[in-house]
């Protein structure tokens, strides 16, 4: 099975946005072929997001995407780090990079630029890849070819 990490960009496509580049990744998570990780941080960022007057969503419409992000991860106790692992120049990147590294997440999709470029420093051999959705999708692609 998948262990994917979404930082809350990408969960914000998947969930509010319906991405149609996250479809064939939500389409592997509905057949049970993935799970997303998340911690109680990484809820509560989501959750604190959704409040953001630029997404212009009303209030019983953010409790709808709440529940839903909470239905459909599996929200695990908040691992310490491993050894090595290098530090996100957001401290609100940490958070994701730790979870996915800590928890053994195959990805850890993200749009952020400079948590990409991580990807080159992670400590290894490490089973964490990071990059974006496309990434994933790519990498799936040349596996089955």
């Amino acid at each position: 099975m998948l262990r994917l990490v979404l930082d809350t960009n990408v969960a914000l496509d998947w969930l509010v946005f319906a991405d149609l580049r996250f479809a064939p990744i939500a389409a592997l998570l509905a057949a049970g072929e993935g799970e997303v990780l998340t911690t109680a941080e990484c809820r509560a960022e989501f959750e604190r997001v959704l409040r953001y007057p630029v997404l212009k969503l009303e209030v019983h419409r953010q409790a709808e995407v709440a529940a839903n992000y909470q239905a459909r991860t599996r929200e695990i106790a908040t691992l310490p780090a491993p050894s090595g692992l290098p530090r996100c120049r957001d401290a609100d990147d940490q958070k994701f990079l730790v979870l996915a590294t800590a928890a053994g997440a195959n990805w850890l999709l993200t749009h952020d630029r400079a948590l990409l470029a991580l990807a080159r420093r992670l400590p290894g051999p490490s089973p964490t890849r990071i990059g974006t959705p496309m990434h994933l999708l790519a990498a799936r692609r040349a596996a089955t070819s």
